[in-house]
């Protein structure tokens, strides 16, 4: 029951967090739309978002958890010492690296976006954006050293909340500075570069009244390099190659993504709608898949180990499913809904849905891609998930070189979805292997009908259920989006209990009414 609160904990502020983060897009929309202005700033953002995107896929915590559990167990003397050593490791390696993105900001940014020397108006804007943002690096590390610590200590809420503090630092400084930077001559743009700064800096300072609380309180250590220090920058290893790879991965689609103006704005505002259903759905179910699957394994029950594996495979696509077909068929309604105000225009949401649509079709594979990854890391196997990111990656970046520049943007998100579907491909083979799973595992008579029930319930909406939607007012909008979404939802499980899946509808909604209830 412990684990079970700790995960509700956990998805509601998580929950909170991205909802705050997509009305956070909804304000940038609105106050910059999609234009070159608003570019410029994600390609600025990128470089100190660097260490965040590493610490999102939980290298850190991977590596920084079990050795401050093992030395906690020994004295909280050891784990204090661990804990402000790295602290301090931490501030004099990402403030070196922070004084030199100040300092070589403008060789960057041509690095990143090399056509943005072309305009030196907008060139000069993100590298002053680059130079706002810098500190962001120092802060948001910290920021995950204490989330680890604290959840550590069974402490989950608050560290899964305080990325929330961020969203809501950018939201009051996009709102409260916009126009104060623009009276004074400066591009109001730098609002978010501020807010930004400031967010990080939130995310880290919310958490330190609890690491006091518990006994961390700060201090300077004995010595800096420990060998349990040590062992965290070891067991990091794995996770930095694959960071690695993906930063190079980054850099190529940012470089062909600038030329296009807006396209780097359209591809960012998509992709926040697809993380949306990731982070509820796949990222909720991989993390139950890691508790159940890696207590039955250390239990030497294969059999249970495999059959705790295979419900969440099958758990991941019942859910994920309707999302895709929600995401896919309703791409434009929900853009327009979402962004469609201030200077995001008609041609922002068709571009922005465009790209949805791309990204809507790689869900199911980023639904077994959270599952899998954390399985291989129950197995002692943490290899492998980062072989099939360099392999994948590696395909990802040569088929967005070799079409981007024949069909647009839009393949820069296809080529997402495309190289996800190899990965999650690749872990799939490996794990039949590595767990003698036979083929039926993953090609069972029930995945087909959630598959039939998916195409049946796309194909109804797209041909009968399409209605007159941008020229009504917004309040007759969000009815219309609301009964579409609806009937998709009763389209899918009228499919599913047509072809005898009387039993995964009845699991879904139990699930849901209690979800329903708690709140």
């Amino acid at each position: 029951m412990s684990v079970i609160r700790s995960t509700i904990k956990m998805a509601i502020a998580t929950f909170c967090s991205r909802i705050l983060g997509l009305v956070r897009e909804q304000v940038m929309a609105a106050y910059f739309g999609a234009s070159g202005i608003t570019d410029a700033f994600l390609v600025a953002y990128r470089i100190p978002n660097l260490l965040r995107d590493l610490f999102a896929e939980g290298a850190f915590s991977s590596a920084f958890v079990p050795t401050f559990v093992e030395a906690n167990q020994e004295s909280q003397n050891e784990s204090r010492q661990l804990l402000w050593s790295l602290f301090w490791l931490l501030f004099f390696i990402t403030g070196t690296i922070c004084l030199a993105t100040i300092i070589f900001a403008p060789e960057l940014i041509s690095i990143f976006a090399p056509a943005f020397t072309k305009y030196p108006e907008k060139f000069q804007i993100t590298v002053n954006l680059t130079r706002i943002m810098a500190p962001f690096l120092t802060f948001v590390s910290l920021a995950a050293l204490f989330m680890g610590a604290l959840n550590s200590l069974k402490v989950f809420f608050v560290p899964a909340l305080a990325p929330a503090s961020y969203n809501v630092m950018s939201i009051l400084c996009m709102v409260g500075l916009s126009g104060v930077l623009h009276k004074m001559g400066y591009a109001p743009i730098y609002s978010l570069g501020i807010g930004a700064m400031l967010g990080g800096f939130m995310q880290a300072a919310v958490q330190l009244p609890l690491i006091w609380k518990k006994g961390l309180k700060p201090l300077w250590p004995k010595k800096f390099w420990t060998p349990r220090s040590k062992k965290v920058f070891i067991l990091l290893g794995p996770g930095l190659i694959g960071f690695a790879a993906t930063q190079v991965n980054l850099l190529v689609t940012t470089i062909l993504a600038t030329p296009i103006i807006g396209a780097t704005s359209w591809l960012n505002y998509s992709f926040r709608l697809f993380q949306l259903p990731v982070g509820i759905l796949s990222v909720s179910i991989g993390n139950s898949n890691l508790v159940h699957f890696s207590e039955t394994w250390k239990k030497k029950d294969v059999a249970g180990a495999k059959a705790s594996l295979q419900q969440s495979y099958y758990l991941s696509f019942l859910t994920v499913m309707p999302a895709m077909v929600i995401l896919y068929c309703l791409s434009e309604e929900i853009v327009s809904l979402i962004f469609e105000r201030g200077k995001f225009n008609r041609e922002s949401t068709l571009m922005t849905a465009e790209a949805l649509r791309m990204y809507a079709i790689g869900l199911p594979f980023y639904g077994l891609y959270k599952i899998w990854v954390p399985t291989f890391y129950a197995l002692d196997r943490q290899k492998i998930p980062v072989l099939a990111s360099l392999f994948s990656i590696a395909f990802n970046i040569a088929f967005c070189l070799i079409l981007t520049p024949v069909f647009g943007f839009k393949i820069l998100a296809l080529g997402t979805t495309l190289s996800m579907l190899v990965n999650s491909a690749l872990l799939s083979f490996i794990l039949k292997k590595d767990l003698s799973l036979s083929w039926g595992f993953f090609f069972s008579a029930r995945l087909f009908k959630v598959v039939g029930a998916t195409l049946g319930a796309a194909i109804i909406v797209e041909t009968l259920l399409k209605v007159e939607f941008y020229s009504q007012p917004f309040i007759t909008k969000c009815f219309y989006l609301g009964m579409q979404i609806m009937a998709i939802a009763i389209l899918y499980l009228s499919f599913l209990l047509l072809m005898g899946e009387r039993r995964a509808v009845n699991a879904l909604l139990e699930k849901f009414s209690k979800k329903f209830k708690r709140k």
